[in-house]
């Protein structure tokens, strides 16, 4: 089964559309990693799409925020101004169906899902050190987490631990991991809606164990008018000007 990656959405309707039209016809399953709320404008319509999906989906740090399961009090005043305003838009469906999402990690047909780490779904996993702590939690041989931003992670091999870059092709829109026997993994799609690291487009991936084959992408979107609907919302303007930077 091919599995659709999505993660760290974050209310981007825009973004989310573009990534679904860019994969059409080649995914059989969504899975989601976490914060499909939380930073954008749209929380209502992602949360809705990806219900109609039907998709296999786990909680992120600002689905418990957004849907009132936290408090925020962790969060910094600008990401929990966000979540709370999240709160007070959110339908009450869709409250509830954020609400039940399960913590990670999730297993799906030979896959895990996490939003940050095995051990601690709030964990940013950024370190060799806790990746490896994380592949050694988990009993899948490919694992998918988000919550980083950060398109890219780790393999596992005969004892050594490295990292993955992906690096698509000029012209490209993704670039193709092959899958090795007996090798382990510990891979993070981006982030759709709000990516950190330095390129503004929205990031996935699309796993295909049959063929042993994950591919990481990134497609353009209408990033302008995205930032028209945050300042409408009243959210803060470093809010919007981030996504513009990829940053």
């Amino acid at each position: 089964m091919r599995y659709l990656i999505l993660s760290d959405i974050h209310a981007n309707a825009t973004a989310l559309d573009a990534a679904l039209a860019a994969a059409d016809g080649r995914w059989d399953r969504v899975a989601c990693l976490g914060d499909l709320v939380g930073y954008g404008p749209d929380p209502n319509d992602v949360v809705e799409r990806i219900r109609a999906l039907d998709s296999a989906a786990i909680r992120g740090n600002h689905d418990r925020a957004g849907s009132g399961l936290a408090d925020a009090e962790d969060f910094n005043p600008i990401a929990r101004a966000a979540a709370l305003w999240t709160r007070d838009q959110l339908r009450p469906e869709n409250l509830a169906y954020l609400r039940d999402l399960p913590p990670g990690p999730v297993q799906v047909n030979g896959i895990s899902l996490i939003h940050g780490a095995a051990r601690d779904e709030d964990e940013y996993v950024v370190a060799p050190g806790q990746a490896l702590a994380c592949l050694l939690e988990t009993s899948s041989a490919v694992n998918f987490f988000g919550h980083t931003h950060l398109q890219g992670g780790f393999s596992f091999h005969d004892n050594r631990l490295e990292a993955i870059q992906p690096r698509p092709e000029p012209g490209a829109s993704f670039s193709a991991l092959r899958l090795e026997k007996d090798w382990r993994y510990l891979l993070n799609p981006g982030s759709v809606g709000q990516p950190r690291d330095g390129d503004p487009r929205a990031a996935f991936a699309i796993s295909d164990l049959e063929h042993q084959v994950v591919e990481f992408w990134r497609v353009p979107y209408e990033i302008p008018a995205v930032q028209k609907r945050m300042v409408s919302a009243g959210l803060h303007d470093s809010l919007v000007h981030r996504l513009a930077l990829g940053r």
